[in-house]
């Protein structure tokens, strides 16, 4: 009785995460922080900020993870899957009506369409410049993400973008051996060594076999299911991350239009929850409330798999500066990999001419240094995209 109380109460919790948080990976952590840690207690600031840094560690959406890892932390795998349910499911809801509606009405060819396209623009822009803050702080991490962007423009598959993840790892492992001094940590979780692997076991399974499996089946589902569980598991860096990887996966292939796309990225940014239930909107555009479903579940099943899978052994992972050296070779490579995509498809389908610029650095603006909310920026760019569209 006492541990369905304590679901509920994750359950609740976490919803209102689910209605409330705005403002992308960053801003929900914040929001976790003043929840569970300020206001409710279930864990300490040290824990806090070691179940962070391992989120940061792991590909895949890092406020997602932090809020399972907390799940767990408080009623076990269950629980963990408790408050994933309640932080995502609006934003999922949200989404695929919104896919229907789209269809529906024909909102693709609207003229609003082109200012959600620099709406994209100006978020990635922004994305882009806070990372490579972050992740490239030096010549070498820079010199990483330049061999990333080039490879990546020059050879525009995703087979390239795995390979140069690889490189980078393997170069980060030899390269990068931070020698520091750190507090144990003080976490302790309830989930065994041996579930642990099973859990990545089965993340390494799917990574493998999917993409035979496609290549192999003719059913459309099998090669949609491994496009988006690929996505989620080779994405550093959060939601904003996920848009090109996506784009270069349905649209050229034709399930989805470009405007369509674009039009969902736009409405992601306006629903509060993590951005990767864009992925909701795609599959709800490819094949309704099923479809929809279906891509919630593979795009969210490796970050499942990866918190689970690691954090029994996330003592020795953070204590073993090799793991660490290659994780930061792979962030940098993911900088160049995200400015390759923003010049292609982003920058080149959206920015057309001078008044397309100007909107978009008055968005940027926004967003930067203004620091409005992302339903304002989306708001104000489709009436901009309308108004230009009237010229």
């Amino acid at each position: 009785m006492l541990y369905l109380k304590q679901l509920l109460e994750i359950l609740v919790v976490s919803t209102r995460l689910g209605l409330t948080s705005f403002g992308g990976p960053i801003a929900h952590l914040g929001y976790f922080h003043e929840e569970y840690v300020r206001r409710r207690n279930w864990l300490d600031e040290k824990s806090y900020a070691d179940l962070v840094a391992l989120s940061q560690f792991l590909p895949g959406p890092a406020s997602s993870q932090v809020g399972i890892g907390i799940g767990v932390m408080k009623g076990g795998a269950f629980g963990g899957f408790i408050s994933f349910l309640g932080f995502t499911l609006p934003s999922v809801i949200a989404l695929i009506l919104f896919a229907f509606v789209a269809q529906e009405f024909g909102v693709a060819d609207a003229g609003f369409i082109q200012g959600l396209k620099i709406v994209a623009v100006a978020v990635v822009a922004h994305a882009i410049l806070g990372m490579a803050k972050n992740l490239t702080p030096d010549l070498t991490r820079k010199s990483l993400a330049l061999f990333a962007l080039i490879t990546t423009l020059m050879i525009p598959h995703f087979l390239s973008q795995i390979g140069v993840i690889l490189i980078a790892g393997l170069l980060g492992y030899f390269i990068f051996r931070e020698n520091q001094n750190e507090e144990k940590l003080s976490m302790q979780f309830p989930i065994s060594k041996r579930f642990g692997a099973i859990c990545l076991t089965l993340f390494f399974g799917f990574l493998i076999s999917l993409p035979i499996l496609s290549n192999v089946s003719s059913i459309t589902w099998i090669s949609v299911f491994d496009s988006f569980y690929r996505a989620g598991s080779l994405v550093f860096g959060g939601g904003h991350v996920v848009l090109p990887l996506l784009e270069r996966e349905f649209v050229p292939t034709g399930l989805i239009s470009e405007e369509s796309f674009l039009a969902g990225y736009g409405a992601a940014q306006a629903v509060p929850g993590p951005l990767f239930t864009f992925a909701s909107y795609i599959g709800a555009d490819i094949g309704g409330w099923t479809g929809g479903l279906m891509a919630t579940v593979a795009i969210f099943l490796p970050a499942f798999l990866l918190i689970l899978g690691t954090l029994p052994f996330w003592y020795s992972l953070r204590e073993n500066n090799k793991i660490k050296g290659a994780f930061i070779g792979v962030n940098a490579a993911v900088v160049g990999i995200l400015i390759s995509a923003f010049y292609q498809p982003i920058w080149t389908s959206a920015i057309h001419n001078s008044i397309d610029f100007a909107l978009a650095a008055l968005l940027f603006f926004m967003i930067v240094y203004w620091k409005l909310p992302p339903w304002v920026v989306v708001l104000s760019g489709a009436i901009g995209g309308t108004i230009i569209a009237m010229f």
